[in-house]
């Protein structure tokens, strides 16, 4: 059975049997659900178990959805031994679904949405979050020149750059005042570290992105690449630190929860985790976790700006912009303790 989708099935049954040997006429296909901007589908077909993964329909940015860049750097990774999916071709061309899309292989195992990692003891928590920072940590080492990557991003000036970027951003979407957001543009630019390393970024590491396997605590993949690029490895540690920042009822933060007893390791233990498996030697300060939810902040009011438009992707989303001002008092409050974590 097929769900009900926005493009034609047998077409790509039929491409999809060609380029698989195997007779076509069985295509399952079943949308995976979750926020994904890109569309992506389970697709079972002659006993081969993969993932569809498309841009969405309709006009876009020339930049935007580049499933194209997903499909190369997993590649890549995938021949320097990292934890991605294994991807099988890459079609660019609007023929068979109307988009551009790429098929990878499914990869069997557990993601959690929720930072408490509901289900699994206490031990198996803390060894789950262990295996998040060494494997974080075991991409950032990845020589990205040596697996033809050296152009998959701009090295260098990479928090100068972002922080321009997401300031416009929230000059595009402003609706009302936000002082801690101004502050935050005023502080961060000035307080820029001097230390300029560069490696591949995944842009959204965090635990729902993480798969892990069936019944063990440790990483099997990394998942969703789309905002993945060349940058400094301390925004990522950063971004998926930005648990320990957040409430249960903010994507399942850990802000309240009985850490101990979960068996949930602190932000601090986590940071060194990842130090002591990583190369570069770097420290995270108070600028990096700063910009992380400086960041998340204006993602948010960039959902509140189009709920106040009308053209939210979800019902809820004027609750979800309001997230915006929740993030970016916590990042002022970063700042303003001034110590390393």
């Amino acid at each position: 059975m097929t769900a009900s989708v926005e493009f034609d099935t047998s077409r790509l049954d039929r491409f999809l049997a060609e380029r698989l040997g195997v007779a076509a006429g069985g295509l399952r296909l079943s949308r995976i659900a979750g926020g994904q901007s890109n569309p992506t589908f389970f697709v079972d077909l002659g006993g081969h178990r993969l993932v569809l993964r498309k841009q969405p329909a309709g006009d876009i940015l020339p930049s935007a959805h580049a499933v194209d860049r997903e499909f190369r750097v997993m590649r890549a990774l995938a021949d320097a031994g990292a934890p991605v999916p294994n991807v099988r071709f890459y079609h660019g061309e609007r023929d068979i679904i109307g988009t551009p899309f790429y098929i990878m292989e499914r990869v069997e195992g557990r993601v959690f949405h929720d930072c408490a990692l509901p289900g699994l003891s206490p031990i198996d928590r803390r060894k789950a979050y262990r295996s998040a920072a060494e494997t974080l940590a075991r991409l950032h080492a990845v020589d990205f020149n040596a697996i033809g990557l050296s152009d998959y991003g701009r090295p260098g000036n990479y928090f100068a750059r972002q922080i321009a970027r997401w300031t416009k951003q929230w000059t595009m979407s402003k609706t009302r005042e936000l002082p801690d957001i101004e502050r935050l543009i005023s502080w961060l630019p000035a307080n820029i570290p001097d230390d300029d390393a560069a490696t591949i970024v995944h842009g959204d590491y965090r635990m729902g992105n993480l798969m892990f396997h069936p019944t063990e605590p440790r990483v099997v993949a990394i998942l969703d690449w789309e905002l993945s690029t060349l940058g400094h490895p301390l925004a990522d540690l950063a971004h998926s630190c930005i648990g320990w920042h957040s409430l249960e009822s903010e994507y399942g933060g850990l802000i309240g929860r009985d850490l101990a007893t979960l068996g949930i390791p602190t932000e601090a233990d986590y940071i060194k985790t990842y130090r002591a498996a990583s190369a570069h030697g770097l420290e995270l300060q108070p600028f990096h976790l700063a910009f992380a939810l400086f960041r998340f902040a204006i993602i948010f009011e960039g959902i509140a700006a189009r709920a106040r438009q009308g053209n939210a992707a979800s019902d809820n989303a004027g609750d979800v912009g309001e997230l915006s001002q929740a993030f970016a008092r916590r990042a002022v409050d970063v700042i303003e303790q001034r110590a390393h974590i």
